[in-house]
């Protein structure tokens, strides 16, 4: 018996559900008539774009006064190493977030990280947090948008941040490999965005392998020389660390 397979975990077929089966002629499949806007991204695969597509249409259902939906995060690498979706909706007013999480991870079996933002808050997280940067750099968006905004250092902020990576040295036995990656991204992001840097993905992870000598894969496979990885670690965080401090003391006088 002939037999046609189709992916376990799969978009757009339920359990249960009839379909035809019929052969394909030229011209049979039809564009999505919805265009999404790509930024950073030079190919992302089918599935995904399916993902996305029914991520804006839950959306849709619940909110109709919202400025942009914004899809980033690990889900956008290739391959399929993703928990869940990260996505920005930027709105004004009450924003049922956990509802929305809920039916997107009941529609499509991934869990929806949701993030509510206003237009201006957005627009001061740019200005001031390499992690929007960082965020915004490679992101899927349902309305076309600019982020390209002018730098200003909020050093107490940044101190905050940065806070966040100290726990790497002394945990570093038990994270897991995509943990330590996210701590390293974070510290370098920070020292980039403190000298000035343009902070991106792509500029983050070049930065990342010239400083440790090592692929972005190791890191997140968790295949790291302890002593040699936490003594080149440490320099970048005490020179980040320094250069917070020297901006915090100079604000205050």
């Amino acid at each position: 018996m002939d037999q046609i397979y189709i992916p376990k975990n799969r978009v757009g077929f339920d359990i249960g559900n009839y379909v035809t089966i019929r052969i394909l002629k030229e011209g049979d499949v039809e564009e999505p008539t919805e265009k999404l806007c790509f930024y950073g991204i030079k190919r992302l695969e089918p599935i995904k774009l399916e993902i996305i597509r029914d991520v804006f249409e839950v959306i849709d259902k619940y909110i109709d006064n919202y400025k942009n939906i914004i899809i980033t995060g690990s889900f956008l690498e290739n391959g399929f190493r993703f928990n869940d979706v990260d996505i920005i909706i930027v709105a004004v007013g009450n924003v049922k977030s956990e509802r929305i999480s809920e039916n997107i991870g009941n529609k499509i079996g991934v869990n929806g990280h949701i993030i509510v933002l206003s237009g201006n808050e957005l627009a001061i997280g740019l200005e001031t947090d390499p992690l929007y940067r960082m965020m915004l750099s490679k992101c899927v968006a349902k309305k076309r948008f600019f982020y390209k905004t002018r730098q200003t250092i909020n050093y107490k902020l940044l101190d905050l941040h940065l806070l966040k990576s100290k726990t790497f040295i002394d945990n570093f036995d038990i994270l897991r490999g995509k943990e330590k990656y996210d701590f390293v991204r974070n510290m370098i992001s920070i020292y980039l965005f403190l000298n000035g840097n343009d902070v991106t993905v792509e500029v983050v992870n070049k930065e990342i392998k010239k400083t440790f000598g090592i692929e972005i894969g190791k890191i997140k496979d968790n295949i790291l020389d302890k002593k040699s990885f936490i003594k080149k670690y440490k320099l970048i965080y005490d020179k980040s660390f320094a250069l917070i401090l020297k901006g915090i003391e100079h604000g205050s006088k």
